[in-house]
């Protein structure tokens, strides 16, 4: 079995009967919709969904998830969703498939947000990955030199026909930092920047990690209180 589908089969464990669930985007998002799809047909589980991208909410139209607008809610139960990193104080880097502005506000709204990710997401430092920073069009090239004045590499993402936009019709632009010292300190200076939308940083944000290893086994990672 694929690691992460591993990791996912296990967090749709925690979905139960009634529940409106947050869909993160993504290949470990693709696996927990689909394992949802199977508990429905198999169990009978009765839930509703929100979804982080069109792409998240095509895919469990077509696997037959209902789908709830989001005007109509006012707060999810659980969301599950993958990351690109995740530290010690289970603070993440998302946003490598595009979404992280979605991801993240369906997080917030979260009774409960699990991540899943496989071994290799796991570093002691963040910033191996590069860090996404969702940014308007507009002036886009300025944005990008703020971003370089915090000490990174920043170029917008490309996709196949040009720039990358986002569902929500930004650019996305990600920022080699090498290691980040004090992620939630770079989350203030990134936000504060005249331009820049919403950075891929999770502070504190997860309430449970689990992690899929290549052996078949699987841990779940939960904060440190203090």
């Amino acid at each position: 079995m694929n690691v992460k589908q591993l990791a996912a089969e296990k967090a749709v464990q925690l979905v139960q009967d009634g529940m409106l669930i947050g869909l993160g985007t993504g290949t470990t998002a693709y696996w927990a919709i689909l394992k949802l799809a199977q508990r429905m047909k198999l169990e009978g589980l009765d839930i509703k969904a929100v979804a982080s991208s069109k792409q998240s909410e095509d895919l469990a139209a077509e696997y037959g998830i209902p789908l709830v607008p989001l005007a109509e809610i006012t707060a999810i139960d659980l969301t599950i969703d993958g990351a690109d990193e995740v530290d010690g104080e289970l603070h993440l880097i998302k946003g490598g498939g595009g979404a992280l502005l979605r991801e993240k506000i369906l997080a917030a709204h979260s009774k409960t947000f699990i991540v899943i990710v496989d071994e290799s997401k796991k570093v002691s430092q963040l910033g191996h990955f590069p860090l996404p920073v969702e940014v308007v069009p507009f002036a886009s090239n300025l944005t990008l030199q703020k971003l370089r004045e915090l000490g990174c590499t920043a170029e917008l993402r490309a996709s196949a026909d040009g720039i990358f936009v986002t569902d929500n019709g930004n650019y996305i632009a990600d920022c080699r930092f090498g290691k980040i010292a004090s992620p939630s300190e770079l989350h203030e200076q990134l936000n504060a920047i005249p331009g820049v939308v919403e950075n891929g940083l999770f502070i504190s944000m997860a309430s449970q990690v689990i992690v899929g290893f290549n052996t078949g086994e699987t841990e779940i990672l939960a904060p440190v209180k203090r």
